[in-house]
C-alpha cells in the first residue's frame, strides 16, 4: 500500500497524523491557518478528537500552533473536502486502520509495541524529569495563587519562563482559540462562555464617573489562578 500521508503512533499505540500534513495530502489551496480553524469549528474537540501544541523554532522565533489529529478526525476533515482527493484520503485512513486492526490483534506485535514503548520511556526518563519539574513546580505554584491577573501580566510571565509572546500576540492567540470573543463589539476581548465555565477567566467591572455626571463601567478580563495554571501548561506542555 502505497503512503500517500504519514500516521504517527503513540507510546500506547494510538494513531495520528499532523494536521499540516493532512493539508497537504489533500492539496487544500487555503492558507493552512485559516483552513484548520474553518475545520474545528466544525465541532472537533481539542484533547478528545485532535489536541494542539506550540512547535519549536531552531532559529528562536515565533511559535506557531500546530495539531495532531486522530485518524477518525482525519477521516471527517477529508470527507468535508467533498472531492476526489478527500474521498482517496479517506480510503487511504480505512485500508490503515483495518491494516492496524489485524496488527493490533497479533500478540507478537502487541509484544514489541510493549517493548518499544518501555525503551523510549526508559531513554527519555531524565531528560523529561530535568526539563518538566522546573515547568511543574512553577504551574502548581501558580495554581495556589488566588491572585487574578491581567492578559499583559499572564504574557510577562510566559515570556519569563521561555515563551516569546506579548500582550498584543497573547489577546490574538487568546480569541483565535477561542477563549476571547473575537466578535468586534461591547464585548470584545471578553471571557467567551467556555472560559468562563472553566473558570479561566472573571471580568474586573470599574465605574468611572465622567465630567458630566454620568457613571460609565468599564470592563476589564483578568486570568484566574486557574486559568494561570491552565495557559501555563499548555503553552510549556506541561499538561
Amino acid at each position: 500500500m502505497e503512503e500517500i500521508i504519514k500516521i504517527d503512533t503513540t507510546q500506547s499505540g494510538e494513531q495520528f497524523v499532523n494536521a499540516r500534513d493532512l493539508h497537504k495530502a489533500l492539496e487544500v489551496k487555503t492558507q493552512f491557518n485559516k483552513w484548520i480553524e474553518r475545520m474545528i469549528e466544525y465541532g472537533f474537540v481539542d484533547g478528545t478528537d485532535f489536541w494542539s501544541f506550540l512547535s519549536k523554532t531552531s532559529n528562536g522565533g515565533r511559535p506557531s500552533v500546530e495539531y495532531n489529529l486522530t485518524i477518525s478526525t482525519a477521516k471527517e476533515i477529508a470527507m468535508l473536502q467533498r472531492n476526489e482527493k478527500g474521498k482517496q484520503v479517506r480510503n487511504y485512513f480505512i485500508q490503515v486502520e483495518e491494516r492496524y486492526k489485524q496488527l493490533a490483534s497479533d500478540p507478537s506485535y502487541q509484544m514489541a509495541l510493549g517493548l518499544k514503548a518501555s525503551q523510549l520511556l526508559l531513554e527519555q526518563k531524565d531528560q523529561i524529569i530535568a526539563e518538566m519539574k522546573p515547568k511543574a513546580l512553577f504551574a502548581d505554584a501558580v495554581a495556589t495563587s488566588h491572585t487574578s491577573v491581567l492578559v499583559g501580566e499572564l504574557a510577562k510571565i510566559l515570556k519569563q519562563n521561555g515563551v516569546d509572546t506579548g500582550a498584543t500576540r497573547l489577546f490574538s492567540w487568546l480569541r483565535d482559540n477561542g477563549y476571547l470573543i473575537r466578535r468586534r463589539g461591547t464585548d470584545y476581548n471578553m471571557p467567551t462562555q467556555k472560559s468562563m465555565e472553566l473558570g479561566l477567566f472573571e471580568i474586573k467591572e470599574t465605574s468611572i464617573a465622567r465630567s458630566n455626571g454620568s457613571v460609565t463601567v468599564s470592563k476589564t478580563p483578568k486570568v484566574t489562578g486557574k486559568g494561570q495554571q491552565y495557559f501555563i501548561n499548555k503553552f510549556l506542555q506541561v499538561a
